[in-house]
């Protein structure tokens, strides 16, 4: 009961919807778990739930010439999927993954759009999310555009502090596009 009242208050700071619209949307997320290291999602596969992740870590990724590239890591209080699969429909040509046991509410995107499209209030709180994602997406791209490897590395502590003890180096690495024998000099020179 305590996970749906913090996803109810989660949804309720983006946009205040009536209690009896958002009982009824939430009414339809149910509980779902996995273990460490579990592919969710994987190229190819179109994304078939949207997930708000109430515990653990997971990290969004590509392959791209034999070369792993972490794009994002999603954690509580938050929502996770691949989100281009998620709005279009289309196959996802991303992996999502697991990077601890992770524990979601979800629902399924046909019933997700299907009440969006009956309740503007909901359509509204995932447009104004969305806008969020997006600002957020666009001051990362300027991060990775515009900052030096230490400049970048202090950005990402300041925000998420406590991915540095629960990601490995690899993966974080590979996030802030820092080759990894710069990002362990880097933890060990800065000061945190």
């Amino acid at each position: 009961m305590h996970d749906i009242e913090a996803f109810k208050q989660f949804l309720s700071a983006i946009h205040e919807i009536p209690g009896d619209i958002l009982n009824e949307y939430i009414s339809h997320w149910t509980e779902y778990s996995l273990p460490r290291k579990t592919v969710m999602t994987a190229p190819g596969q179109t994304e078939k739930h949207l997930y708000y992740v109430l515990e653990g870590i997971q990290k969004s990724y590509y392959l791209h010439n034999d070369k792993f590239h972490v794009i994002a890591f999603t954690y509580a209080p938050g929502f996770t999927g691949i989100i281009d699969s998620v709005l279009t429909g289309a196959a996802s040509k991303y992996y999502l993954e697991t990077i601890s046991p992770s524990k979601f509410l979800r629902i399924t995107i046909s019933k997700h759009e299907e009440l969006l499209q009956k309740h503007r209030d909901i359509e509204t709180l995932y447009r104004k999310y969305n806008e969020q994602v997006l600002v957020g997406l666009l001051k990362r791209y300027f991060e990775l555009m515009a900052f030096d490897i230490e400049t970048r590395f202090k950005s990402f502590v300041e925000r998420s502090p406590h991915l540095l003890n629960m990601v490995s180096q690899k993966d974080l690495a590979s996030y802030l596009r820092i080759d990894s024998t710069n990002f362990s000099k880097l933890i060990n020179r800065i000061r945190i």
